[in-house]
């Protein structure tokens, strides 16, 4: 096996040099139109040939590794300290994964596989994708030097072949673990592609018409996966770690974080580009940026500079991405120096209260957003570096600063579309936004009178607010695509139901967007719920209770038992609402004797309103008995349900546009073009209107 792996691997690695060297031989022969005893296109097709057949050989590296797990083969060191005999089969998958030098081969093989896929489109514009896949041999290159010489995943053990492994981290030993890094890494790494893309268009000089629209479509699949990833480790979080919430501000969950609210900046500023001709260097920068983030991301799980439940520890390999960063950060800056002439603006904003400028303010927000989640999670290196002391924050820093970012950002979110392109008429204006405000401050006065005050404290202040501005916010998604079905039934003469399924399918993808919009929205309802947590701990023998919120909790006992794997102790505890038995919850703690770890799994009992969160904390030392811990976290599950709408609404804005055609306009026959035009290019806004009028 480690011979089969290591020359997969080795093999990989020549064949990425091939490909780099090839490839740049080829591209600076078109670039100075030389010839030398094969032509540029001869070379181009021995460079993809090489890219193709890489992927293949990291794939028997990969496939061989897995093997060697479900083989029990611990003449390999990552089986013996991944993998043990009892591990049950899911986890043998995930134990590719759950070790430094295997989540690495990952990278590898995923990045080969986005390669593979990008090469297969090599017509789209030959030139650029052959520039960019050149780019891609170059990463590449990197992390197969890395496997192959710092990161060894075929690594034999030394001395006697021990006759079993020391298992997996319990912690890892849960069903989303299998399925939560692998979505993580789809979207680390595809931010390859359209990093290399945008590089590439760069050095060649391609108008945005050539490299945005493959760029922005590789970015929201990618964003996808990241969104995905880092919900499902939330998930993840709340319910292993027993500690009652979902997001700690851990230095690897903001490493997760920050490219995520790049891309999400890279997203909506493409608009720009593609609408206006505007912020052309902002979004070649904006994509460079998620790109370094997440090869900053991968050096914080691995370097040990920051502290980590999520980290590897401590290694050597971190000078490696370190060097790595340094290299990217300076090809992009001479890049962007030498091509910065192609990069000028064709038009201006044309006025602080438009379309454009909310469009703005919203990247820099999330801009702002990341730098203090960045500066937060470094602040440990820097203060070390001035000072050489470790100075650490921690999610109290980012609850005040984040908190009100947040809070600006869900207002932009709802403002911006209701914005024209240009102000023609504050009467329009003030029209677009009666409603959503009307629905934002009745939701603020209502909850006052339900008993949530404002000046209480300040968690109290900002859930207020969010929930007001949530209230505008979907309120105002709600008109925009009400007012848009109204113009569209008017054009056409349908019924209101088909004119409003018409304007959805004619605006696939803004209205996908409008539905990740309203998936914020819901999340963010439920984050506004943690300022009302309440929580409780107490020794429970059997037949004795504790209170919370409207439950109460009576222990029933206790059992203990074992597998192969584990061995558990459960607790029984039937809960009561109103003086009825409503359901049971059996929290349990395991002990896996391997590590001599032990794991809690939480019980959750979760509705509209709020979790039930039960945690069997194991026996107090002193006294024996057992002690009970729970929460009662209200809301939480709006925030599965929001992810479930933002991915829906990801998806829907990836699908084609369709174009209906309309009958004759009772307005005239200028009209209903101007009509097409607006259902083309503009979203339902006061702009349509404008439009339809002028």
């Amino acid at each position: 096996m480690a011979i089969l792996g290591s020359s997969a691997l080795l093999f990989a690695l020549i064949l990425a040099l091939v490909n780099l060297s090839i490839g740049t031989i080829a591209l600076r022969q078109l670039a100075t139109n030389t010839r030398g005893r094969f032509s540029p296109e001869q070379l181009l097709r021995i460079a993809r040939r090489a890219g193709l057949i890489g992927f293949v050989a990291v794939s028997i590296a990969v496939f061989t590794l897995i093997y060697a797990v479900f083989a029990n083969d611990y003449s390999l060191a990552n089986v013996v300290h991944e993998s043990n005999r009892a591990l049950p089969a899911p986890y043998k998958v995930a134990a590719l994964w759950s070790g430094q030098e295997g989540s690495l081969l990952l990278w590898a093989w995923l990045l080969t596989a986005y390669t593979f896929v990008l090469r297969l489109r090599h017509t789209i514009d030959e030139q650029l994708i052959a520039f960019a896949s050149t780019i891609l041999a170059a990463i590449e290159v990197f992390f197969l030097l890395l496997l192959n010489f710092a990161a060894l995943p075929f690594a034999q053990v030394t001395g006697p072949v021990p006759a079993d492994g020391f298992g997996m981290n319990p912690l890892l030993q849960y069903p989303e673990m299998v399925i939560h890094p692998p979505l993580l890494y789809l979207g680390y790494v595809g931010v390859s592609v359209p990093f290399s893309l945008a590089l590439a268009a760069l050095i060649l000089r391609r108008p945005g018409e050539k490299w945005l629209p493959m760029a922005r479509r590789w970015t929201m699949v990618n964003w996808i996966f990241l969104t995905a990833g880092i919900v499902l480790g939330m998930h993840w979080a709340y319910a292993v770690l027993g500690w009652g919430g979902y997001w700690g501000w851990d230095p690897v969950e903001n490493a997760s974080l920050m490219p995520w609210l790049t891309g999400t900046a890279f997203l909506h500023s493409t608009f720009m580009q593609r609408r206006r001709g505007m912020m052309k260097s902002w979004n070649l920068w904006l994509i460079f940026l998620t790109f370094m983030l997440s090869i900053l991301g991968t050096l914080l799980t691995r370097s040990g500079i920051v502290s980590s439940v999520h980290a590897f520890g401590e290694s050597s390999i971190g000078d490696w991405f370190s060097m790595f960063l340094g290299i990217v950060l300076l090809v992009c800056a001479l890049a962007f120096v030498a091509r910065r002439d192609h990069l000028r603006p064709e038009r201006e904003i044309e006025g602080v209260i438009s379309r454009d400028a909310g469009v703005l303010f919203g990247v820099l927000v999330l801009l702002a957003g990341c730098a203090v989640v960045f500066l937060g999670t470094l602040l440990p290196v820097f203060s070390a570096l001035m000072n050489g002391s470790k100075i650490t924050v921690g999610p109290d820093f980012y609850n005040r600063v984040v908190t009100p970012i947040g809070l600006f950002l869900l207002l932009l979110t709802g403002v911006t579309p209701l914005l024209p392109s240009r102000i023609n008429s504050f009467a329009t204006l003030a029209k677009n936004f009666a409603f959503p405000c009307f629905a934002g401050v009745v939701t603020a006065l209502l909850l006052i009178a339900f008993g949530i005050h404002p000046l209480t404290n300040q968690g109290t202040l900002y859930s207020w607010l969010c929930f007001s501005l949530a209230a505008f916010m979907a309120t105002a998604i709600g008109t925009e695509f009400l007012r848009g079905a109204r113009l569209s039934q008017h054009q056409s003469g349908n019924s209101l139901p088909a004119a409003m399924q018409q304007h959805f399918v004619t605006n696939a993808r803004r209205h996908g967007a409008y539905i990740v919009h309203f998936g914020i929205v819901l999340m963010f309802v439920g984050f506004a719920g943690s300022a009302f947590n309440q929580s409780f701990e107490k020794e429970l023998d059997g037949g004795q209770h504790m209170d919370i919120g409207p439950y109460r909790l009576v222990s029933q006992g206790y059992t203990q038992e074992s597998n192969d794997n584990y061995a558990v102790e459960r607790s029984f505890i039937d809960t009561y609402q109103d003086g009825r038995l409503k359901f049971q919850l059996a929290p349990e703690a395991r002990l896996y004797p391997t590590s001599q770890n032990v794991q809690t799994v939480v019980a959750n009992h979760s509705t509209l309103l709020r979790d039930l969160y039960v945690v069997y904390e194991g026996r107090d030392p002193d006294s024996g008995r057992p002690e009970i811990k729970a929460f009662l976290n209200p809301l939480v599950l709006w925030i599965w349900i929001g992810t479930v709408f933002i991915l829906i609404g990801a998806i829907v804005s990836l699908l084609p546009q369709r174009r209906f055609d309309l009958p004759p306009s009772p307005l005239g026959d200028g009209e209903s073009r101007d009509f097409q035009c607006c259902q083309a290019t503009e979203p339902a806004t006061s702009a349509n209107t404008a439009c339809l009028t002028s």
